[in-house]
């Protein structure tokens, strides 16, 4: 994918403010200090076009993002960050489940994990929703640099184990730092948005 534009749009915290041009949108879902962020500035090769919060689990808004004038990225709110007020946390539930069950423009989720921890109560409820929605998921284990090259397909599988995947589901590895992983992640968004671009 050739990047032309990345542009930020707005920020909400309520449906009735989200854009309302009609153009697809990816998302993108997964726990605080996931690398979520990290993962879609490599994407669009922005150094911070999706800025990182200095307290995790602190942003509780959804961010939209222009590509190349043709579709939207949509950065949802990391969930799960244990030392956010319980105020806070009770509002991840509903903010995102409110995007992913309305939102007809969306066409994929973006569902990122650290490839280094197994996957959370919060990764396995966000995998419900998925699948009760029947929202495509395109999974990404984010951080492959920071373990051993033959450590990344062991623990793919436990990942697989943990959330309950099929054996063929794919799981992408990624890193933002090396960027491995780039090309083959924009291959399966591509497969999302190229008839509607």
């Amino acid at each position: 994918m050739k990047i032309t534009s990345a542009v930020f749009i707005k920020s909400c915290t309520e449906q009735t403010h989200f854009p309302k041009e009609n153009i697809p949108e990816i998302a993108f879902v997964g726990r605080s200090n996931v690398g979520k962020s990290s993962l879609i500035n490599s994407l669009v090769l922005r150094r911070d076009l999706v800025k990182t919060s200095s307290t995790p689990g602190k942003t509780q808004i959804i961010n939209f993002f222009k590509i190349n004038n043709a579709f939207n990225f949509v950065d949802l709110p990391g969930y799960g960050y244990a030392k956010a007020p319980k105020e806070i946390r009770e509002k991840w539930g509903p903010m995102i489940e409110g995007y992913l069950s309305n939102r007809k423009e969306l066409k994929a989720v973006v569902f990122i994990l650290d490839i280094r921890h197994l996957p959370t109560g919060d990764d396995k409820k966000m995998k419900e929703w998925l699948d009760y929605y029947k929202i495509p998921a395109i999974y990404a284990a984010t951080k492959t640099d920071k373990i051993k090259p033959r450590e990344i397909e062991y623990q793919i599988e436990k990942i697989k184990e943990t959330l309950g995947l099929q054996e063929e589901t794919a799981i992408l590895t990624f890193s933002a730092k090396t960027s491995m992983g780039r090309e083959a992640l924009w291959k399966r968004i591509n497969g999302f948005i190229k008839d509607l671009q």
